[in-house]
C-alpha cells in the first residue's frame, strides 16, 4: 500500500466514522403539521365515559360501538330509528369478524 492509498483510506474511514459516530444531532422535537380529522370531536370524553352514558340511556349493544358511533347515538336530536340503524350497522360489522374467511367473503 502506498502512502497515497493509506491517506485515502484514512480519509474514507474518518468520513465514515464521522457519519455514524460524529457529533450528535440536537434532540429538538420535529414540528409535524397535523391534518384535521374528519371525525367530529365528542366533547373530549373518553370512549369509556361515552359507554357509561349509553348504558345509562338504555342503548343495547353499546360495547361494540366505536367512539364516533357513540357520539352520534348520544346526541340529543338522535331518534330511536337512527339509534337502531347505527347499532345494527355495528352489529353486522362486529359479526363479520367471526367465522372462517370463506363465510366472511360470502356476506
Amino acid at each position: 500500500m502506498t502512502t497515497e492509498e493509506k491517506k485515502k483510506s484514512k480519509e474514507f474511514l474518518h468520513r465514515l466514522h464521522g457519519k455514524y459516530y460524529g457529533k450528535k444531532k440536537s434532540k429538538e422535537p420535529k414540528v409535524v403539521a397535523k391534518t384535521p380529522k374528519e371525525e367530529p370531536k365528542v366533547e373530549g370524553l373518553s370512549r369509556n365515559a361515552l359507554m357509561l352514558q349509553a348504558k345509562a340511556k338504555g342503548i343495547k349493544n353499546f360495547r361494540i360501538l366505536n367512539k364516533k358511533e357513540l357520539g352520534e347515538v348520544l346526541k340529543e336530536g338522535t331518534t330511536k330509528e337512527r339509534i337502531n340503524e347505527i347499532v345494527t350497522e355495528a352489529i353486522s360489522r362486529w359479526k363479520t369478524g367471526w367465522g372462517t374467511s370463506k363465510q366472511k367473503t360470502q356476506k
